[in-house]
């Protein structure tokens, strides 16, 4: 369940991402965030 929750919330930042409200907000950070926590999501989660 966890690992499915991680997926839409991976969805809805590269939604936000490219559509550019993450830099206009000072939010780009989370991008990186989720990068770094895409392994142990994957690895733990599944």
């Amino acid at each position: 369940m966890g690992f499915y929750i991680f997926y839409v919330v991976a969805i809805v930042v590269l939604i936000l991402h490219f559509t550019g409200w993450l830099k206009r907000n000072n939010l780009e950070w989370i991008v990186l965030v989720l990068a770094v926590g895409t392994f142990p999501a994957v690895y733990f989660l599944k």
